[in-house]
């Protein structure tokens, strides 16, 4: 009974600001080019790159560097259902694959969105060249610092090649009795926020149909899609209890994708 009604109080403390963008780009520079023509195109805003990244157009493989503090590293299942993700979604005949690497801890969480951008400044060493494009994925050592009472993040798409997911909060909600399996959840965070790279919803891919939730912007109005803002809410994580898969994008979402260059 007392787990319970801890879990009872934790879905209601999630109830709100559990996945974010973040559209500021960090300056006006146009995406399609490799860095070493174009240094600051992996600085724009989320969504921005929705085209190179979903078709074979400008660039045909895809390699992600997957950034974690020691502790906080997602499971080799999330990985790779993470990598299955983007081959369901984009043409990269090339290839896509992640190159995990271990950082000391920046040791200044609860993190603002200005010290993840700058953490990513300081660590980031995979950027576009030639034929492939570059992804930059963080896994932090502790909470947003736009965590409140009222709701916390799991993670942010913030660039148009980069997303946070606050690991440490993920594992607060985890793996436990009446919790959801750490995979199913990792799982559901990561491809939300690349959704949101990819230009979801009505972020960079242009809708084909009428399907963004007009109460939350960016976000699907389909509650079985994972782009629907619950995904990741107190009612949608604990709608994932007992389940072995995270939601997938609905029929709408995939079109808009398809649409833009994507399977």
């Amino acid at each position: 009974m007392k787990r319970s009604l801890l879990l009872s109080l934790i879905l209601v403390q999630i109830v709100a600001m559990s996945c974010s963008t973040d559209n500021d780009s960090d300056n006006n520079s146009t995406t399609g080019n490799n860095d070493t023509e174009n240094p600051t195109s992996h600085l724009q805003s989320t969504g921005s790159s929705s085209n190179d990244l979903l078709s074979s157009t400008t660039f045909n493989s895809m390699v992600v560097e997957l950034v974690y503090v020691e502790g906080f590293e997602p499971s080799q299942t999330s990985v790779d259902n993470f990598v299955s993700f983007l081959e369901a979604r984009t043409f990269k005949p090339n290839g896509i694959t992640v190159e995990k690497r271990v950082i000391v801890s920046p040791g200044n969480a609860p993190y603002t969105n200005t010290e993840i951008r700058s953490i990513e400044d300081a660590n980031r060493t995979k950027f576009n060249t030639g034929n492939e494009i570059a992804v930059w994925a963080f896994f932090a050592d502790g909470s947003s610092a736009n965590d409140s009472g009222s709701g916390v993040v799991l993670g942010t798409a913030y660039r148009n090649t980069s997303f946070v997911i606050y690991q440490e909060t993920i594992q607060d909600l985890s793996n436990s009795a009446f919790e959801p399996n750490r995979s199913v959840l990792e799982t559901t965070v990561i491809t939300h926020e690349f959704g949101h790279i990819l230009g979801l919803t009505n972020l960079g891919a242009p809708l084909q149909s009428a399907h963004e939730d007009a109460e939350h912007e960016k976000h699907c109005d389909v509650e079985s899609c994972l782009m629907y803002w619950a995904s990741e809410t107190g009612s949608g994580i604990s709608n994932l209890v007992g389940q072995s898969q995270s939601p997938q994008l609905d029929a709408q979402c995939i079109a808009d994708l398809q649409a833009n260059g994507g399977k």
